[in-house]
């Protein structure tokens, strides 16, 4: 079933989400273009092929949905599994613009350098605010798996700050 949106409507959408979505997107690709082009699949599919949402938690949660599969489908490529060159993190996420102390850019910079699995759910937590039921959701996974994802994820958090 298809919803029909006026412009402005979707205007208001795209704006609501735009960041939310590149922050998760850039989490998976770490490249400025590739996020670029998956938000804009992502915003063609909500304009397009989106179901009629009950509220405004379940488009975002779709639309979360949606933006992880399109970057575990474009990591999965082949043109991406033989890439070599990863921009600065920093720098394209623009971290200054989040006014983050030194401690907190240190912290950031290591969730990034995460494996895929455990620096999504790492992020989707602590910097999204999602529960791990949520996060399960989203990712059509178990909540077990997010748990122990997160596990790790601190675990391997631990290890590197500590060298």
């Amino acid at each position: 079933m298809e919803s029909y949106l006026s412009a402005q409507d979707f205007l208001e959408i795209y704006r609501k989400y735009k960041n939310l979505l590149y922050r998760i997107a850039f989490t998976y690709v770490k490249n400025n273009e590739d996020v670029e082009d998956i938000l804009q699949e992502v915003f063609i599919r909500r304009l397009y092929k989106a179901p009629i949402f009950e509220d405004g938690e379940y488009e975002k949660r779709w639309l979360i949905k949606v933006t992880v599969n399109l970057c575990k489908n474009h990591v999965k490529s082949f043109w991406q599994r033989n890439k070599s060159n990863i921009d600065d993190l920093t720098e394209v996420l623009g971290i200054e613009y989040w006014d983050l102390d030194s401690e907190e850019k240190s912290v950031f910079s290591e969730v990034m350098s995460l494996p895929a699995k455990q620096r999504v759910v790492i992020y989707l937590h602590y910097y999204e605010g999602y529960s791990c039921k949520e996060i399960a959701e989203i990712m059509k996974s178990g909540e077990s798996a997010v748990k122990m994802q997160l596990k790790k994820g601190r675990e391997l958090l631990k290890k590197n700050m500590e060298d």
